[in-house]
């Protein structure tokens, strides 16, 4: 069975129905739809957020269809004059996983990266998770850090 190919293409400022259907993607599949859909940011804030040369939102489409998505940010480093990229989200719909889509997204991140004279790209993958750490393992090289999340104290 052939399979429809995909668009891969980076939003900006007026692309606010794309992203809000990449949260939507990201909430299914991490099955975490409180955290992408519950309280969605106004669009004066996602068009900001989408306008910075830093903040990169990719998605693969299937038509006008989100079947796919990153983001990434860009890191200014001060051990050395150096930039690195975070991704951190990325997702494929279920119906279209194992395609090369994601690939294709950090590919298309890794370009990105050498146009702006990133020199690395990383990623986390949860323990568990073996078609990322496949994928990841495929692409990178593995490094064993530990990860932690350090809550901030609200001031409201």
């Amino acid at each position: 069975m052939a399979h429809r190919p995909v668009d891969i293409r980076r939003l900006g400022p007026s692309d606010l129905s794309l992203v809000r259907q990449l949260n939507t993607l990201f909430g299914d599949a991490f099955d975490d739809p409180d955290t992408f859909e519950a309280a969605p940011p106004d669009d004066v804030w996602l068009t900001g957020l989408l306008a910075k040369e830093h903040v990169v939102a990719l998605v693969a489409l299937s038509g006008t269809e989100v079947v796919g998505g990153l983001v990434a940010y860009e890191l200014e480093k001060f051990e050395r004059a150096r930039r690195e990229f975070y991704i951190y989200d990325l997702a494929v719909a279920v119906g279209y996983r194992r395609r090369g889509i994601a690939t294709a997204l950090i590919e298309h991140l890794r370009a990105i990266a050498a146009q702006r004279d990133v020199w690395v790209i990383y990623v986390q993958a949860d323990y568990g998770d073996d078609p990322a750490i496949a994928l990841y393992e495929k692409l990178g090289i593995r490094e064993y850090v530990m990860h932690f999340d350090i809550e901030v104290a609200s001031t409201t």
